[in-house]
């Protein structure tokens, strides 16, 4: 009964959706599991956004809507979701997106382990239907998982999620690590583009806690459209913005993991020569303060570079 669950936070910040943000707060208000809030926080919307949200907030108590006078960029946007927050968890819903009616029945039990800092499910992909589409974030069976897989799996591209989109958190945990701006030697700015803020969440929990939980089911659903930022960067900008988020975390607090990020990082410069004007020419432009490690990545790069040529050479 609602009476003795824990209280969970679907946050979802919205910006100009007035044509999908009904399907997203629907799937929200539908979740098996009674005892939500939904917090939604519209960024200054110029379409009727709001107007769709207010009349969901009317029929519906558990719906808490906000307005910002003007727009705050996206990070802040979700800041100021979470600041509204009142839950034990946290549940980020983008407003393009949608969870399956017993997402939140099916992932809060594995909180019942206190060592689990978060769990994430099984993700589609779709552009019309959410049945349809690519299957995502799939990896392995249903179960808890040692927080460093998570790290050494992401680090070595090995499929798992950056959008919290397909997770659910404590909200103290989001309050301590979904970060505004991640420090930078290039100038970019975080709170804006809003590439890797959402992968250091995972991986900043992942470092405090032992375990994960993974829900091998698709239970969030990817909504791919022109507006979606995967789909309007296709010049390397993900990929290097992710790593310069991947670098601050390695840089702070697991540099054992710099020289498998460093080959990465390498390899990607190499395949977006237009790198350049993010400000990213070399491998040292991802770092901030390891100055020492830098002469250690040219030595390490330049041997990888020769070990490989030489492999294509033979």
């Amino acid at each position: 009964m609602a009476s003795t669950q824990r209280l969970v936070s679907i946050l979802i910040p919205v910006y100009n959706r007035v044509d999908i943000i009904a399907d997203t707060l629907s799937s929200a208000l539908a979740q098996t599991y009674e005892n939500v809030e939904v917090i939604v926080v519209d960024n200054a919307s110029t379409d009727d956004t709001w107007a769709v949200i207010c009349a969901y907030a009317e029929k519906d108590s558990r719906i808490r809507p906000f307005r910002n006078e003007s727009n705050l960029g996206p990070v802040r946007n979700w800041l100021r979701c979470v600041e509204e927050a009142k839950g034990k968890f946290a549940k980020i819903l983008w407003s393009d997106d949608l969870i399956a009616p017993d997402f939140l029945a099916k992932t809060v039990p594995y909180f019942n382990d206190r060592e689990v800092g978060f769990v994430y499910t099984a993700t589609r992909i779709f552009t019309q239907q959410p049945d349809e589409g690519v299957l995502s974030y799939f990896n392995g069976a249903s179960g808890v998982y040692d927080s460093e897989c998570f790290i050494q799996g992401d680090f070595k591209g090995k499929g798992y999620p950056l959008s919290p989109g397909c997770a659910i958190f404590y909200l103290d945990d989001v309050k301590k690590n979904l970060m505004l701006q991640v420090p930078n030697s290039v100038g970019s700015d975080f709170s804006m583009h809003a590439i890797g803020n959402d992968l250091l969440l995972f991986l900043l929990t992942a470092h405090q806690y032992k375990k994960f939980a993974h829900v091998s089911e698709v239970l969030s659903y990817f909504r791919a459209h022109p507006g979606s930022i995967s789909l309007a960067s296709s010049d390397g900008k993900l990929p290097l913005h992710y790593n310069l988020a991947r670098a601050y975390f390695a840089e702070n607090y697991r540099p054992d993991l710099m020289s498998v990020l460093n080959a990465n990082i390498f390899f990607d410069l190499k395949k977006y020569p237009g790198s350049k004007k993010y400000g990213l020419s070399n491998v040292s432009d991802f770092y901030v303060s390891c100055k020492q490690s830098r002469v250690k990545v040219a030595s390490l790069l330049a041997a990888l570079f020769r070990k490989v040529s030489v492999r294509f050479i033979r």
